[in-house]
């Protein structure tokens, strides 16, 4: 075995640690192989010279028996197209060289003759890395004799021409025919068709580029039989073939271990975050919690779970379990009246319009039950001003007032290269109703439903499409508010009011009815002073995994300059 394909085989743990690792290992695998550099020549082969001269007599003899056209001379190859030097007994040839390539058509689908027979038609969607046994439709005999369709034997190698599926390969066990979409080609004797499944899986990316730019990516037949390969002696072709079912054979093994193991955090992780979130008694959330720290290390090397762990911590602060409770704090109770008669005077002062009067929520309407001296409120209680946006469609401009619209916002945060301008004039005609100010939360109710962020400080702007904006009550922190809105339980009983009618979408109403667990404003301080250090903690957790991945990666890839 050459010295390249030990080093290789030892070197199968660096590649399953590194995060695409695996998919590396396979290219290279691929490379290696078509360098002869994964399996050792035998001078007893047959040279790939002579493996030449009889596919040019196979060829001849096709023509004669009027099976195939006279090929057309492709350009001789010369020395400045050769990618690498070859070992003995290898030859620089053309795909053209490789055998019989075809492409397909679709027969009119206006003419239901041509479809429904008991001919399977293959399209490119269904070009993957493995064996054609089936096929989603079918065609006739008709369609067969009437349009530009060739039969394709068992043994044909396909290549997917077309999208996003460009370049996959296939090999038939069944007779098939195929779209335009799809090359097919029948090899030639001496040609092992499992080799060239390998060979064209290995120019994926050659393909990929060859089809970049337009808008939609594709090759066509004149690309692929015109790509200059290596052309091995046949015996040499089997041999490099068994070798690399056995590399690619492992490689599945590290896949299926890896997503084992990856799978079995996440498992564990779920299971700890739902004892946590579902602790009755404060023992029973330290055990939980105590399980998470000991496991610590491990959980969290996978970024899934730090997602989840984010939303865990949002949970755990709207349920008044995040922070511990001060007997000394004002009861939430009095943050309402308080509340209730700020806003009896702003009525009176004519700023803002009367709104109902909110009753006591009863118990078994809430969602869960809450710690002493918090409350169950509807939004509209804790807030001045509930605005929906303005129904047109704004028209933007280079430079001008800001638009906030669901485009420009995510994680509680703006998205500086997606904001949007309008003119003064625009801008004036949308803070009609409303002017925006600093403190307000701009809340998605369609599309990203439950996206929101708080107007900074300074910032002059307007309402776009599909946001809400909330103006809140002294008494009610916006940061708190923005969090408790968007968390992920309260986000879910938004959703489920109106399931299956449409794009995602809360309305007005929903929110304004919408209940939110207020705890006394000290403890929303600690609420929020909490989850920032928590949120630093996840994103230095992030920056660990990108970190710890990015030294795996470059491990790997000072690994393979060495092969």
């Amino acid at each position: 075995m050459p010295d390249d394909t030990v080093l290789l085989e030892r070197h199968f743990d660096t590649a399953f640690a590194a995060p695409d690792g695996i998919q590396k290992l396979r290219e290279l695998i691929l490379t290696l192989a078509m360098q002869g550099k994964l399996v050792p020549q035998d001078p007893k082969d047959q040279p790939a010279s002579e493996l030449l001269k009889a596919i040019e007599t196979e060829k001849q003899r096709l023509v004669k028996e009027g099976k195939i056209k006279q090929p057309k001379p492709l350009p001789a190859i010369t020395a400045e197209e050769l990618l690498y030097e070859l070992p003995d007994g290898w030859e620089w040839v053309r795909l053209h060289d490789y055998g019989i390539w075809k492409s397909g058509t679709t027969p009119s689908r206006t003419n239901s003759s041509y479809y429904g027979g008991d001919i399977p038609w293959v399209k490119s969607g269904e070009v993957k890395q493995g064996r054609i046994v089936e096929t989603s439709e079918t065609i006739t005999q008709e369609a067969l004799k009437s349009c530009s369709l060739d039969l394709n034997s068992i043994g044909s190698v396909l290549v997917a021409m077309y999208g996003a599926n460009i370049g996959e390969v296939g090999v038939l066990e069944i007779e098939a025919t195929t779209n335009q979409a799809v090359c097919a080609c029948k090899p030639y004797l001496g040609i092992d068709n499992i080799f060239l499944v390998y060979l064209l899986t290995s120019l994926k990316q050659n393909f990929i580029g060859q089809g970049a730019g337009a808008a939609q990516p594709n090759i066509s037949r004149e690309k692929i039989i015109h790509t200059i390969v290596p052309l091995p002696p046949l015996a040499e072709q089997r041999r490099i073939v068994a070798k690399i079912d056995r590399l690619m054979a492992r490689c599945d093994e590290l896949e299926k271990l890896r997503a084992e193991r990856n799978q079995k955090r996440i498992t564990v992780h779920t299971a700890a975050l739902d004892r946590l979130l579902n602790a009755k008694e404060s023992d029973n959330f330290s055990t939980a919690w105590h399980f998470i720290t000991q496991h610590f290390g491990e959980l969290y090397s996978v970024k899934k779970n730090v997602a989840e762990l984010r939303k865990a911590i949002l949970q755990l602060a709207v349920m008044g379990k995040l922070v511990p409770q001060d007997p000394t704090d004002e009861p939430a109770s009095e943050l309402l009246r308080a509340i209730a008669t700020e806003k009896q005077q702003l009525v009176k002062e004519g700023k803002i319009k009367k709104t109902k009067i909110v009753t006591p929520i009863e118990q078994s309407n809430v969602p869960f039950p809450l710690p002493d001296a918090w409350i169950w409120a509807p939004t509209e209680a804790l807030c001045d001003i509930i605005v929906d946006c303005p129904h047109s469609t704004p028209i933007f401009t280079a430079s001008g007032c800001v638009c906030l619209d669901t485009n420009v916002f995510k994680n509680g945060a703006l998205i500086p290269h997606k904001i949007r301008y309008v003119s003064e004039e625009t801008y004036l005609e949308r803070i009609q109703r409303l002017v925006p100010q600093a403190g307000d939360v701009v809340f998605a109710r369609e599309g990203s439903v439950g996206e929101s962020v708080i107007i900074p400080e300074g910032m002059n702007c307007c309402l776009g499409q599909r946001v809400m904006l909330f103006r809140l009550a002294r008494y009610v922190l916006p940061t708190y508010f923005r969090l408790a809105l968007s968390e992920r339980s309260s986000l879910s009983r938004l959703l489920d009011l109106h399931k299956g009618i449409g794009a995602k979408h809360v309305n007005v109403l929903d929110m304004r009815n919408a209940l939110i667990p207020l705890p006394p404003l000290a403890e929303q301080h600690r609420i929020v002073a909490k989850i920032n250090q928590l949120m630093a903690l996840c994103d230095h957790l992030d920056q660990q995994i990108d970190a710890a991945t990015g030294k795996q990666s470059a491990l790997l890839n000072a690994v393979m300059a060495q092969v």
